[in-house]
């Protein structure tokens, strides 16, 4: 009860859940990246861009922003902002392609969160966004230089895709949304967060012209980093509106459901057909068997008949010896034709074990089912950041993952929140033993949300498979509050449908 009181307290003492969009999921992957040449020791150039984060410890921006610090390694300093915390971090240029105009950075302390490259296609006139740090709001807004090296959140600016164009033997993207000096490097995003390309220049306008934007292509962010053996996270999933998805799979889901109950009566149909099948053959091969067990009656008691007739005329004729013998084998035989005739099969038949009832047979959701390969279902899922791969499973007893990890009951399926202490994501895993689906579901959340979904985390105390149903009760209280906690929409949800993997 007192555990219950302290959840109910933090609850209260929690931010009111804010939408989890895509957009500011990825912002926080973001960071200004800011250049300082020190000739003896007198800062004598100073500049910044922006960047994004390709690996939890390197960022990816344009060649331009950091051009003297790969030139003058041991004189400019290249410092990493990131758009959350208090602190920064200082980088080191460790791959650069001048012609692409595309460096990463490597640095430590922090581990950001990544973005992912979408590798679909980009339609003409779609919705893009361009992330980063405009010179012309930091005139505005900084009032000293320490504003350049303190955390703050990206710029955001929308605009729309407008073709693809060479540049210099460079494919880059013509976009309409607005960037100045500063979102150099900073990424252009599709809808749903994913990287389309780099922003590297802008166009200039006279008289009155429109200023369009140009960013290097997705194709040749990823020919860089494939050249530097950097990896990355590629999406070409098409991006869907989570709330239309999430309609979408409920409807599917009630179909997967409805489904598995016809399976059900259907295969208890099929089973009442081999039933009755059973039974006629069965009462068949009776009746077949209880007609020759009384044709072998009366042939033996037609034989008995006979040899007992024979008796009383070899006695007539005075030859008793053969009439005793002929009158013993007489009786023999009729006494076996009785016993035949009496244990004849009688009509009634019993069904071999191995037939099924008629009767359908729930799913015991408490049952282990052992291992499954899961794979994704496209039509489903909206994926943004997160590989499609296969997943293995291990469903034991008692809603026991793998081995280790203890779902709790949710209906007629299991659920587990994971909270983890260093990424910024909280996934809902949910597995349903009657259809054999299961998801993913992940919010992409701000530091702030994830200090608080740490805080209910810390009071589940269930870490690992446990058979007391009371435990199991408890963590699905415990995981009740932390989805309290969580924002109405997620980012993502994936999900898988399982066969057997044996």
């Amino acid at each position: 009860m007192a555990r219950l009181l302290l959840l109910v307290l933090l609850l209260m003492s929690l931010p009111a859940p804010a939408h989890a969009d895509d957009i500011s999921a990825s912002a926080r992957g973001v960071v200004r990246v800011v250049t300082i040449a020190v000739v003896d020791e007198k800062v004598v150039d100073f500049g910044h861009g922006s960047g994004f984060a390709v690996a939890p410890n390197r960022v990816v921006t344009n060649a331009h922003v950091v051009e003297l610090a790969a030139r003058y390694p041991d004189n400019v300093v290249v410092g990493i902002v990131p758009s959350e915390g208090d602190k920064s971090y200082e980088g080191k240029v460790i791959a650069l392609d001048a012609a692409r105009d595309l460096a990463l950075i490597e640095f430590k302390g922090v581990n950001l969160s990544t973005l992912a490259l979408y590798t679909g296609p980009v339609d003409e006139g779609g919705s893009v966004t361009a992330l980063g740090y405009p010179g012309n709001v930091d005139i505005a807004t900084a009032r000293s230089a320490a504003d350049y090296i303190r955390p703050l959140s990206p710029v955001r600016s929308e605009g729309v895709f407008s073709g693809r164009r060479m540049l210099t033997d460079i494919q880059v993207l013509l976009h309409t949304a607005s960037i100045a000096r500063g979102n150099s490097g900073g990424p252009l995003l599709d809808p749903c967060g994913r990287v389309v390309g780099v922003n590297s220049a802008l166009t200039k306008s006279e008289e009155g012209d429109s200023s369009f934007g140009f960013a290097i292509a997705d194709t040749e962010l990823m020919a860089f980093l494939r050249a530097a053996k950097q990896p990355y996270a590629a999406v070409g999933v098409p991006c869907t509106s989570i709330a239309d998805r999430l309609r979408q799979d409920s409807d599917a889901d009630a179909r997967a459901v409805a489904d598995a109950q016809s399976a059900k009566l259907d295969a208890a149909g099929k089973a009442a057909a081999a039933r009755e099948q059973a039974l006629i053959k069965a009462r068949a091969e009776a009746a077949r068997s209880s007609e020759n067990y009384m044709a072998i009656a009366a042939v033996l008691l037609v034989l008995g008949a006979l040899l007992i007739g024979g008796a009383g005329m070899l006695e007539l004729r005075g030859e008793r010896r053969g009439a005793i013998w002929a009158a013993s084998g007489g009786g023999v035989l009729l006494v076996a034709a009785v016993i035949i005739f009496l244990v004849r099969p009688s009509g009634e038949v019993t069904l071999p074990d191995a037939v099924a009832t008629a009767e359908p047979v729930a799913v015991n959701s408490d049952a282990a089912i052992g291992k499954l390969v899961c794979t994704v279902v496209p039509e489903r899922s909206r994926v943004t950041v997160s590989s499609t791969e296969d997943v293995k499973l291990d469903w034991g007893d008692g809603g026991c993952m793998n081995g280790r990890t203890q779902y709790a009951e949710n209906g007629s399926r299991w659920d587990r929140i994971l909270v983890p202490a260093e990424e910024q994501t909280v996934s809902i895993l949910q597995f349903d033993p009657a259809t054999r689906v299961y998801s993913n579901t992940r919010y992409l959340l701000s530091a702030g949300q994830m200090d608080a979904a740490r805080k209910v985390r810390s009071q589940v105390t269930v870490k690992a498979c446990s058979p007391d149903i009371g435990a199991r009760a408890n963590l699905s209280s415990q995981q009740a509050a932390i989805r309290a906690a969580l924002p109405p929409y997620p980012n993502e949800k994936i999900v898988y449908s399982c066969k057997s993997g044996e």
